[in-house]
């Protein structure tokens, strides 16, 4: 029935998608309005009228034309913006990890060693730490972001220790810290150095946030990794070639498996269209 295939063929007019896929559905279609036809001739109606009827039922050419592509559109537009949010998240975590580690990088042993020699330098050979020398060291935990804490003790009085019980129960003779979000291990760590002189340990701990780096590099890799996961499947199932094979290639390699399969589809479509030819040829 030409005007049957006449009408199938007019719905899928310029539908962008997978032509395997399309050309699956426009057999579906018309095998549906086949049947519909041949149970309306059943009931008496002619040819024509049966096919007028069918057509009809399906909403004609413009409703179809609108309901196919308006189903297409969908499908590329989230697809779409799997990808994209997949992307995003990938180059997120990338760039946040390489401000962070860079920033960290900078925070070497150099910088913390002049610190505590400046500290030392302006507790000059004071036996007391007075006001001001406090005031010092606070604004240094204050105004220095990779300083987590300042512990000075007496030297003399750790010199005079003989067992790990009596130093476990010295107070130091100043201590100041600054309050952090956090102290969880996936986030800082913390890295201690010291220094003394015949008057005073010191003790400076600075805060390193490179954890945070991996962390965040790690779970940008991981959620970019399964959005990246759903879209290859998605277009797999949309060329109807999902298999599990391909599955496996995905979960695994990732955007190498994905290349793979549009390789191995480039060659499949080829095949296919030398058949054609050396069919219609015969």
């Amino acid at each position: 029935m030409r005007q049957i295939n006449a009408f199938v063929d007019s719905v899928y007019t310029n539908t962008v998608g997978s032509r395997k896929e399309i050309k699956e559905l426009k057999a579906e279609m018309r095998n549906h309005l086949l049947e519909a036809v041949h149970e309306l001739m059943a009931e008496g109606k002619s040819e024509k009228e049966a096919i007028e009827i069918a057509i009809d039922r399906f909403g004609g050419t413009n409703g179809m034309k609108s309901v196919v592509s308006g189903l297409f559109q969908i499908k590329t537009i989230f697809a779409k913006k799997l990808l994209f949010a997949a992307l995003a998240f990938l180059a997120v975590s990338v760039i946040l990890f390489a401000f962070i580690y860079v920033n960290e990088v900078k925070k070497d042993r150099m910088q913390e060693d002049y610190m505590m020699s400046i500290i030392l330098n302006h507790l000059d050979k004071q036996k007391e730490i007075t006001g001001e020398n406090k005031k010092y060291m606070e604004d240094l935990i204050k105004n220095n972001q990779s300083v987590y804490e300042i512990l000075l003790m007496d030297h003399k009085k750790i010199k005079s220790v003989t067992s790990n019980e009596e130093f476990q129960k010295l107070k130091p003779a100043f201590h100041v810290s600054k309050n952090i979000w956090t102290t969880s291990s996936s986030v800082v760590s913390f890295v201690g150095y010291s220094q003394g002189n015949e008057n005073w340990d010191l003790n400076v701990t600075r805060i390193s946030y490179r954890p945070l780096a991996d962390t965040i590099l790690h779970v940008g890799g991981v959620i970019y990794w399964v959005l990246f996961f759903v879209w290859a499947l998605i277009n797999a199932h949309h060329q109807r070639r999902l298999k599990a094979g391909w599955i496996f290639m995905f979960a695994i390699f990732n955007v190498a498996g994905y290349l793979l399969f549009h390789v191995f589809g480039k060659k499949e479509k080829t095949h296919y269209e030398l058949i054609i030819v050396r069919r219609d040829g015969c």
